[in-house]
């Protein structure tokens, strides 16, 4: 069972880097494609660049967390309200065929959180 749950893991995060990397680059770097479609959300270019530079911050400490877990844990918490964020954007606007990666990454932290032995949550 620990060899299943620590495969999920890395899996999920690898997956999890991979999204939230080419979406916070893409808005870092203002490609047209991700501008227009944010602009056709509702959000302008100075949003657009502030929430790409908070997921590439989120980024940023999910590959420092490589070496010192913590900083996943916190990279992972910051990126969840983002990945609700998009799922709620891409469904109000009924951008269906664009709200998988956003649920995914929804779910995925929750089982990224989840499956890491230095997280826990006390109720």
């Amino acid at each position: 069972m620990e060899t299943i749950k620590f495969i999920v893991h890395w899996l999920s995060y690898a997956y999890y880097l991979y999204v939230f990397g080419y979406a916070s680059l893409f808005k870092v770097f203002q490609k047209p494609s991700m501008m227009q479609s944010m602009d056709s959300l509702g959000f302008n270019k100075t949003w657009t660049l502030g929430i790409g530079v908070c997921e590439l911050l989120g980024v940023l400490l999910l590959l420092i967390g490589l070496c010192k877990p913590e900083f996943k844990t916190v990279g992972i918490l910051i990126l969840f309200p983002f990945a609700v964020g998009a799922f709620t954007a891409h469904m109000a606007h009924g951008e269906y065929h664009h709200f998988y990666n956003s649920l995914m990454m929804c779910i995925l932290s929750i089982v990224l959180l989840a499956t890491d032995k230095n997280f826990k949550i006390i109720i």
